[in-house]
C-alpha cells in the first residue's frame, strides 16, 4: 500500500475514529442507568485501561509495521490459532462497531429534524431489540465505504476537516455545559455504587476503539518509528481528557435521573433553555460519527486484507485495487455485513458485545507483548519457557478470579486478599525469574512486565463487569469462529504453508 501518512494524519485519524457514537450516545445511557454523575470515573477507568493497551499496540506497530494490526502481531507471537480467534473478534468488532455507529447516526439525524430518535426507523413485529429496521444506517455505511475505497489520502483530508469541525463543537459543549453547571446535580455522586461505575466503564469502552485503527495504518505511514507513537499516544491522551470533561459537563448540567438515554446532550441543552444548541450538538455528533465510519472503513478493510493474506479467509479479499491503492474487496465484505446487522439490531444489543470483544483483543495483546519480550524461539531455554507459561496462566487466572469475585460478591473483600497477591506474585515472578530475550530497537513499553500485566488484569476486570447476555452472544460468535477455523481456516493456512515450502525447495 502507498506510504502517504504522517503523525499529524494519524493523530487526527485517532480523534476521528474515536469521538463519535460512544461519547454522544453511551454517556447519557450509562449515566442514567448505571453510574449517575460518577460516569466521569467510568471514563477515567476505561481511559486508563485503554492507555495501557495503547502502549502495547505502539511497541508492536513500530516493531512490526504492517497493515494487520493485532492479528499480525498475535500471529507472530502466539501462532495461528490465537491469531485466528483474535482475527474473528477483530472482524466481529469491526462489523458490530460500524453497525452501532450507523444506528446512532440515524438517531441524531432524527433529532436534527426535530423528531423522536426512533421516528426514521421502520417498526416491525420482530423480537425486541431487533424490531426497528434502519435503512438510513445502511445508506450511511455505503456512502462512507465508497469514499474510503476511492483514496486513503482523500479520506484523510476529509477526516481532518470533519474532525476539526467536530472538535470545535466539542469545545462548545464543554464550555457551555460548564457555564450552566449546577453542583447540586452531582449529588448523590455514586447512586449505583462502585459496581455501577465499572459496569458503565465496561460499556463506554465502546468509545475507545480508535487507536486500534491507527495501528492498522502502519504499512501506509511514512516513518512508523516516529509517527505511530506520536499519533497513538497523542490522540489517546487528548481523547481521554475530552471524554472526562464532556461527561462532567453533562452530569452538572442535568440531574442523572433526567438525562435522556438516546440524545443526552441535545436534550440537556434544551432543558437549560438553549434550544438552538441541541441542533449544533446534533450536527457535531453526526460529523463525529461520520468520521468514525470513514476511518473505520479504512482500518477494517486493512485488517480484513491482512487476514486474507494469511488465507484464513479467501485470499480474494486481500486484493488491492491498482488505481486506488485500497483493498476494495475487503471493504465491501465488512460493509455488507455491517449493513445487514445495522438494519435490524439496536444500539444497546451491539454495544455490550462490542465492548466484550474489544476487551478480549486488548487482553490478548498484553499477553503477546509479554511473550515477545521473554521468549524467542530457538534461543529461550525450555525451562524458562515453562516458567513463562505457568506465570502467565497465574496472572490470567488470578485476574479472572478477581473479576468473578467482584461480579458475585456485593460487598465482600476477603477474596481479594487471595486473588490480588496471586496476580502480584505472578508478575513479580516474570520480573525476577526470567531475563528479557528481546529489547525494542526504537521504543518500548516501560515497566515491563508490570504494565502489560496490569493491562491483562484491567481488561479482564472490565469484561467481568458486563452482563450475562453479552457473554452468551460472545460465546455463540466464538463457537461459530471455531467451527469455521477447524473445517476451513486451518486447512487453508496449512495448504498455503505447504505451498510456500514447496516453492522454497524448488528454488534450492
Amino acid at each position: 500500500m502507498k506510504r502517504c501518512l504522517n503523525w499529524w494524519d494519524l493523530t487526527w485519524f485517532g480523534l476521528g475514529s474515536v469521538i463519535g457514537a460512544g461519547i454522544f450516545v453511551l454517556t447519557g445511557q450509562e449515566a442514567h442507568d448505571h453510574a449517575g454523575p460518577a460516569i466521569v470515573l467510568s471514563y477515567v477507568a476505561s481511559g486508563l485501561s485503554a492507555m495501557l493497551s495503547v502502549l502495547c499496540y505502539t511497541e508492536f506497530a513500530i516493531e512490526i509495521p504492517v497493515a494487520g494490526g493485532s492479528f499480525a502481531y498475535l500471529r507472530v507471537e502466539l501462532g495461528d490459532f490465537a491469531a485466528f480467534i483474535t482475527a474473528g473478534n477483530v472482524l466481529l468488532e469491526n462489523i458490530i462497531g460500524s453497525a452501532a455507529v450507523a444506528r446512532a447516526w440515524t438517531s441524531y439525524f432524527a433529532i436534527l429534524l426535530n423528531r423522536p430518535s426512533d421516528s426514521l426507523r421502520i417498526h416491525t413485529n420482530l423480537k425486541e431489540g431487533y424490531n426497528l429496521l434502519d435503512p438510513i444506517a445502511v445508506a450511511v455505511l455505503a456512502i462512507a465505504s465508497s469514499i474510503a475505497m476511492a483514496s486513503t489520502r482523500k479520506t484523510s483530508l476529509l477526516n481532518w476537516i470533519a474532525s476539526a469541525v467536530n472538535t470545535v463543537v466539542i469545545l462548545f459543549v464543554i464550555a457551555a455545559g460548564l457555564a450552566y453547571a449546577e453542583t447540586a446535580n452531582l449529588k448523590p455522586f455514586l447512586p449505583f455504587g462502585a459496581k455501577g461505575v465499572f459496569q458503565a466503564a465496561a460499556i463506554v469502552y465502546f468509545a475507545y476503539p480508535g487507536f486500534d485503527s491507527i495501528a492498522t495504518m502502519a504499512e501506509e505511514t511514512k516513518n512508523p518509528s516516529r509517527d505511530i507513537p506520536l499519533g497513538l499516544l497523542g490522540s489517546m491522551s487528548i481523547i481521554t481528557v475530552i471524554y472526562c470533561l464532556m461527561a462532567l459537563s453533562l452530569s452538572m448540567m442535568q440531574k442523572y435521573t433526567d438525562i435522556d438515554p438516546d440524545a443526552a446532550y441535545s436534550v440537556a441543552f434544551q432543558s437549560v433553555g438553549m434550544k438552538w444548541a441541541k441542533y449544533l450538538v446534533a450536527v457535531g455528533a453526526l460529523k463525529g460519527m461520520t468520521t468514525v465510519l470513514l476511518v473505520g472503513a479504512l482500518s477494517q478493510a486493512r485488517y480484513t486484507a491482512h487476514i486474507a493474506r494469511a488465507h484464513m479467509i479467501p485470499p480474494w479479499f486481500a486484493l488491492v485495487h491498482p488505481k486506488t491503492g485500497t483493498p476494495i474487496n475487503a471493504t465491501l465484505l465488512i460493509t455488507i455485513c455491517s449493513a445487514f446487522i445495522a438494519l435490524f439490531s439496536s444500539l444497546d444489543v451491539l454495544a455490550s458485545l462490542l465492548s466484550l470483544s474489544m476487551l478480549f483483543i486488548f487482553m490478548m495483546m498484553a499477553v503477546a507483548l509479554l511473550v515477545r519480550r521473554y521468549y524467542v524461539r530457538g534461543v529461550t531455554p525450555r525451562a524458562n519457557l515453562l516458567k513463562l507459561v505457568v506465570l502467565l496462566l497465574l496472572i490470567i487466572a488470578s485476574s479472572m478470579a478477581t473479576s468473578a469475585y467482584w461480579g458475585m460478591s456485593s460487598n465482600g473483600w476477603i477474596g481479594y486478599t487471595v486473588t490480588v497477591p496471586l496476580w502480584f506474585l505472578g508478575t513479580l515472578g516474570i520480573s525476577v525469574a526470567l531475563p528479557q530475550q528481546r529489547t525494542p530497537k526504537v521504543w518500548g513499553v516501560p515497566l515491563v512486565p508490570w504494565l502489560p500485566s496490569l493491562s491483562i488484569a484491567t481488561n479482564l476486570f472490565l469484561m467481568g463487569s458486563l452482563g450475562a447476555d453479552a457473554f452468551i452472544r460472545f460465546g455463540v460468535c466464538t463457537a461459530v469462529m471455531l467451527v469455521y477455523y477447524f473445517f476451513f481456516g486451518l486447512h487453508a493456512t496449512y495448504d498455503m504453508a505447504r505451498a510456500i515450502d514447496a516453492r522454497i525447495n524448488e528454488g534450492h
